[in-house]
């Protein structure tokens, strides 16, 4: 959903910078690789040392290297398998440095324990959500249902992070965590039982 309403209008604003990097000679496959090395060290530097605003901010101006790589895949005409696989696989990269480096911080210096094992829940269920997708459209189908899919937990995880540097509670931390863990958990079992009605259909394996 917030791919949805909202790509078209981030990408209506990184157009120019976009255009200006092909022009440069500037490769997509740099602009992914940069961004996402640009996510992991602001969550795996700044998080466990407890600078949970700035290091939102920090990751904030990378994440969106994901919509300017793509716009210059399309100008440039670079789009292709390699390219589509090298920024998923680096956008799986960069969401579990986000929750990692939560995991580092609320098990040291943050010293809450419940955040601490709710992030380390979000890493592994949200690694499963990618996963089941991709084995489903390696087996030959389709596993794109769910309540949290990844732009959803990543942008609920870093406003909520980002605030909580500024002096929200962590309560309201905890009860995020708790809720895209439950969430990401359903959107696991929903596209299990999704690939599961797939592949007992009728016409399966018939042809």
């Amino acid at each position: 959903m917030l791919n949805k309403y909202t790509r078209a209008f981030f990408a209506a604003i990184f157009t120019p910078l976009a255009r200006l990097l092909v022009r440069m000679g500037v490769s997509p496959d740099v602009v992914t690789v940069i961004g996402t090395g640009g996510v992991a060290a602001g969550a795996l530097i700044f998080y466990p040392m407890g600078e949970l605003f700035w290091g939102t901010v920090f990751i904030t101006v990378f994440v969106f290297s994901d919509i300017v790589d793509g716009l210059m895949a399309r100008m440039s005409g670079h789009q292709g398998h390699w390219g589509a696989f090298l920024d998923s696989t680096l956008d799986r990269f960069g969401d579990a440095a986000v929750f990692a480096g939560l995991v580092i911080w609320y098990f040291t210096g943050g010293a809450n324990y419940r955040i601490a094992v709710l992030a380390l829940a979000c890493l592994v269920l949200g690694s499963l959500v990618s996963y089941a997708k991709a084995r489903a459209e390696g087996l030959s189908m389709t596993a794109n249902v769910g309540i949290a899919e990844r732009s959803e937990r990543l942008v609920v995880v870093l406003v909520t992070t980002g605030f909580t540097g500024l002096g929200l509670p962590e309560q309201v931390l905890l009860t995020v965590m708790a809720l895209l863990t439950v969430a990401s958990l359903i959107t696991v079992l929903q596209r299990i039982l999704t690939v599961r009605c797939q592949a007992l259909a009728p016409h399966r394996g018939t042809d």
